[in-house]
């Protein structure tokens, strides 16, 4: 992202999935190196192409600092960079669980300085009124990813209504937004989530049989669960009110739908996708499971590259988009809640499109209901703003 500093603009980068703790801010006369750092030119074609489109005359000493400083950063994805990541992905797999990246930063360290901050919340925010629930068993949930301290009231008003079903609960799959997925990617893990009522046992099981219908790419994205907070932020709430009962759950993290929000395809073309259904459909056959989407709604406003920040009038607009999109996601109906993306050519731009389509897909005729709506600032100016809310689906 561009960042400003001492008058001057930098293009500020940074891992995404924290292999690398280094940062690089990059004067914006220089950025465009990372445009011709495409693998297909070298050191004598990128000064060139730099000279040419930027109009700057780099020495190849100077290039080559520049080039040198990326990669003890990890930010070119070279011979280094895999050796890394692989380094990386085996450290990850040896520890005894995944542990908690958002402990200290977004919720208590401690599960009795937690158990009193959630506590807080809910006594602050009951839910609105009366829940008044189709019939049957609680199946799934739409549960937000953003922090704690903007989200607090939607979590709040949703767990609280959930919480007298969970007891029965034996199973959890929880999908999660993985911010930096790949194209139509479903990632599981071996991995444990930890929380500070103690650790959430994976089903191994059932990790085995979605690689097996993933295929060989199953765990190349492994370690984005290191440091996505999408899964750890519902799943705290979840261990609260499950009063740290070890349930078994199936950590799923999701990638980007955005080729089927702007292409001609959809996942239901997608051998993969439907392969990944077709095994968590069985297992929900075999136990009472509850299925989790991390997801937020829209992400609207200049800090999301919108031009215009929001007024009032755009924010009301806004609710009203977004109750469109929270009534196709009561209904059960995951071709509905997509095509509304598709038909606005994903101009919310809903970063949990994929968890919360692939629990409809998943649950598909349940109906619900909804609890929790806030749209959280993202600028200061509040001109930018993530809109969020909890569901509740029965069968």
């Amino acid at each position: 992202m561009w960042v400003e500093h001492m008058g001057q603009r930098f293009l500020y980068l940074r891992d995404p999935i924290a292999m690398s703790e280094s940062t690089i801010m990059l004067p914006s006369y220089l950025a465009p190196i990372v445009v011709f750092l495409d693998g297909t030119r070298d050191i004598a074609e990128i000064r060139a192409a730099m000279a040419l489109r930027a109009g700057l005359d780099l020495s190849e000493d100077d290039l080559r600092s520049v080039i040198r400083q990326l990669d003890q950063a990890l930010m070119i994805e070279n011979g280094e960079f895999r050796r890394a990541h692989r380094r990386a992905v085996e450290s990850f797999r040896r520890e005894d669980f995944r542990p908690p990246s958002h402990a200290g930063a977004v919720y208590p360290e401690s599960a009795d300085q937690l158990h009193e901050a959630i506590g807080d919340w809910c006594d602050r925010f009951q839910p609105d009124t009366p829940l008044s629930r189709p019939e049957g068993n609680l199946v799934g949930m739409l549960s937000p990813h953003i922090d704690y301290n903007r989200g607090h009231a939607t979590y709040a008003r949703l767990w609280q209504q959930a919480q007298d079903d969970l007891d029965s609960i034996e199973l959890v799959i929880v999908l999660g937004t993985d911010h930096q997925g790949g194209l139509g990617r479903v990632t599981p893990t071996f991995q444990s989530y930890h929380t500070p009522y103690g650790t959430l046992p994976t089903d191994s099981a059932m990790v085995e049989e979605l690689a097996q219908v993933i295929g060989k790419s199953a765990f190349d994205e492994e370690l984005h669960h290191k440091s996505e907070h999408s899964i750890e932020l519902a799943l705290v709430w979840m261990h609260h009110f499950m009063r740290g009962r070890e349930v078994a759950t199936l950590p799923i993290l999701c990638g980007s739908f955005h080729h089927f929000v702007g292409g001609d395809t959809s996942p239901s073309d997608d051998g993969s996708l439907t392969g990944v259904l077709d095994v968590l459909r069985r297992a929900m056959e075999r136990r009472n499971t509850l299925v989790i989407a991390a997801g937020d709604l829209a992400h609207v406003g200049p800090a999301f590259g919108d031009a215009m920040p929001l007024d009032d009038l755009a924010k009301t607009k806004l609710k009203t988009e977004d109750d469109v999109s929270i009534a196709a996601i009561r209904s059960g109906n995951p071709q509905d809640f997509l095509d509304i993306s598709v038909a606005e050519s994903d101009a919310r731009k809903i970063c949990g499109l994929s968890p919360i389509y692939l629990m409809l897909s998943l649950l598909e005729g349940a109906t619900g209901v909804h609890m929790g709506y806030d749209q959280c600032p993202a600028d200061h100016n509040g001109g930018s703003v993530v809109s969020i809310a909890g569901a509740l689906l029965y069968a």
